[in-house]
């Protein structure tokens, strides 16, 4: 009974008899071990049975025995099995001890390699936890119903507490007061997404953070662990990156965007109170001798000091900003009256037109004003900034400085727009247009990237009219719809037939107005467009503005994701121009961002250019989007911005924008022969 009990047990189980050191008794497992039978290892000594290798490796461990120390011994050796593999083996060897004397001992005799091994791998997992714990700039927390059990270096640094200080704690006590509630609701739900929370820190200062947690298993009880990121440095760039998309960068005043909501703004509260506003449209007089005569450095020198003045000079209800070039705008909204606006003028005309020393030199400068006045002139900013536009016009043509007020006068400037929508609706009708194609190459490489189709207008009288001068035009007179269609097909048939010819296969990207987007099935345009020129989807790509995600309606996210499913690529053009929110290029499948030339044309001399420039280079690529630099024209800004990780250019520098024919000879000479297969 005995011999089928110690049979039946996994271990090797056996008994020695002391001094002699025989075998009296063994299980099968135990001599199996060795090769025997437990009848043929009774009477073998120690030694006999285990071999002379294994006998010094095991023989220290019985000496405490032998000298009178009846104490249990315990150890484990390294082994081989029969296939060569690794084996931890566990002997525990205890005393039989009988009238005082050592009788026998019992070993038991255990394979403990899987133990073993996951004891391994719980110290390599809890080794390579901790090291990630310490590494990561990102604090981490655990807690246990809310009481915080463990924590990393990072979370010692973010609190300002010490690990002593934070365990057993609350962790809700750190949390700030306007987000405990929901942090405690996310906790009682055991939700794992992510969250906008803060804390404070030991000092009493306040931290935002992003909060991600998760429920993990535990030995005794589950536990939370939080993930904390830091959003101070990330909402201060944002913030940074948001005000000088706003504000011009030379003079730091609103800029057109800006000035616009603004405008926008005082006209709504014009309204409900029924006041008046005044639109001063500045401008100065020969600017441009100031900078052909000096340099550009001391032009800029000069609309600085300028619009230093005109801010000290105004009132806290006016407004002042940059519109461009030596174009400036004020807004006087405390319900001014004629003559409070002609008074205002004046007075900023002599702040402005004071001597000036720009450089060592002494400099003494005109400016023409003109007045339009809601809301007797216009009722929207548009009109508001073009009747001051034409009155400021009107000034500068009687001489320098003049006030003007508008006057219906002036009308004859609407003559003129309707002649001119005359003729860009004939344009339309007969595709009087002509595409331009400006190549784009990867900064790193110098291969050919893709091209931009830039439409023109061949104008009867003027020759080929550049997109600035009528895209708006045509937007406002509701003709932009015909000329985007146009662009999209004509772009996609000389794509494919460059393909067919066997240049090199790559995206052509087409610029589609807001309109397009608020008033047409747009995917249905392009998938007509790729049917019937064959040009495949992935070769298209959609340029769009901040405005049109911004103001286009709820169609827009639906359009933009049934054009990326269809497999067009798409872009933000003139990035940083717009006011949009970062959140847009979460939510909108967005591939590329095209930065606005006015950022780089400031490179590399302009340290806030360079700061916009290098934020949205990180920001594009921390959301996995490409960057374009639109507007290169020299080999520092090309450095710079190779330099920052921005992935492709275009502007003078590569090429100025190409007929089809130019375009073609361009791809014959600057591509590698690989590329154009």
């Amino acid at each position: 009974m005995l011999q089928l009990i110690a049979d039946t047990t996994s271990a090797m189980l056996a008994y020695f008899e002391a001094g002699t050191q025989m075998c009296r008794f063994a299980n099968a497992r135990y001599a199996g071990y060795f090769g025997k039978l437990p009848h043929e290892v009774i009477g073998l000594t120690v030694r006999e049975i285990v071999g002379k290798d294994i006998w010094e490796q095991i023989n220290s461990y019985l000496l405490p025995l032998e000298s009178g120390i009846f104490e249990t011994v315990r150890y484990t050796r390294q082994a081989r099995d029969v296939d060569g593999n690794l084996q931890y083996i566990e002997t525990v060897l205890r005393p039989h001890v009988f009238e005082g004397k050592l009788a026998g001992v019992v070993a038991l005799v255990s394979d403990v390699t899987h133990h073993h091994q996951l004891t391994q791998q719980m110290r390599a997992s809890e080794e390579r936890m901790r090291k990630f714990a310490a590494i990561t700039t990102e604090a981490i927390v655990l807690h246990r119903e809310g009481l915080i059990i463990d924590g990393n270096d990072a979370l010692v640094r973010m609190t300002g507490y010490t690990l002593e200080e934070l365990r057993g704690t609350a962790i809700l006590d750190y949390v700030a007061p306007q987000f405990r509630l929901r942090a405690l609701q996310y906790m009682r739900s055991e939700r794992e997404d992510s969250y906008q929370s803060g804390l404070i820190r030991k000092n009493g200062e306040f931290v935002p953070v992003e909060a991600e947690a998760k429920s993990m298993p535990g030995v005794n009880d589950d536990y939370r662990i939080v993930l904390l990121r830091d959003m101070t440095a990330s909402i201060q760039t944002s913030q940074r990156l948001d005000y000088l998309t706003q504000h011009d960068l030379l003079t730091r005043l609103p800029n057109r965007s800006h000035l616009n909501q603004l405008l926008q703004k005082s006209l709504q509260q014009a309204r409900t109170q029924q006041s008046r506003i005044a639109v001063l449209s500045l401008d100065l007089d020969q600017f441009k001798a100031v900078n052909d005569s000096l340099s550009h450095h001391a032009g800029d020198l000069l609309l600085s000091e300028m619009a230093q003045r005109l801010r000290n000079a105004l009132r806290p209800s006016e407004v002042v900003g940059r519109i461009g070039g030596d174009d400036f705008v004020v807004l006087l909204t405390d319900n001014p009256s004629l003559l409070d606006a002609e008074a205002r003028a004046t007075q900023l005309l002599q702040v402005v037109e004071a001597p000036y020393q720009i450089e060592g030199t002494q400099l003494v400068i005109s400016m023409s004003i003109g007045i339009a006045m809601f809301p007797k002139d216009a009722s929207s900013p548009e009109e508001l900034l073009s009747n001051a536009e034409a009155a400021m016009h009107m000034a500068k043509s009687r001489g320098r400085s003049f006030v003007q007020f508008y006057t219906p006068a002036l009308e004859g400037r609407s003559t003129r727009m309707l002649m001119q929508e005359q003729m860009l609706r004939m344009a339309v009708d007969q595709g009087e247009f002509e595409l331009h194609y400006q190549p784009q190459i990867h900064l790193q490489s110098g291969e050919l990237a893709g091209f931009e189709a830039l439409v023109r207008w061949k104008h009867p009288h003027r020759g080929l009219v550049s997109p600035d001068e009528f895209i708006g035009f045509a937007e406002n007179r509701g003709l932009i719809a015909a000329v985007d269609r146009w662009v999209l097909h004509e772009a996609c048939r000389q794509a494919y037939a460059w393909q067919k010819a066997g240049y090199p296969s790559v995206p052509i990207a087409v610029n589609l107005s807001a309109q397009e987007f608020r008033q047409r099935d747009v995917l249905q345009e392009v998938r007509q467009a790729l049917e019937r020129t064959g040009l495949e989807a992935r070769l298209l790509h959609i340029e769009l503005t901040e405005s049109t995600l911004m103001q286009s309606g709820g169609q827009t996210p639906d359009a933009l994701h049934a054009l990326k499913a269809l497999g067009v690529g798409l872009a933000i053009d003139d990035f940083g121009t717009g006011y949009s929110s970062l959140a847009y290029l979460r939510k909108h499948p967005i591939d590329r961002l095209k930065i606005d030339r006015s950022f780089i044309s400031d490179l590399p001399h302009n340290p806030d250019a360079a700061a916009i420039v290098g934020a949205i280079v990180q920001m594009s690529h921390s959301l996995h989007l490409e960057v374009v630099a639109e507007g290169v024209e020299n080999p520092a800004q090309q450095a710079l911005l190779e330099q920052m990780g921005c992935d492709m250019m275009q502007g003078f520098l590569v090429s100025a924008p190409l007929s089809a024919d130019g375009a073609q000879l361009w791809m014959s000479r600057h591509c590698h022969p690989l590329q154009r297969q």
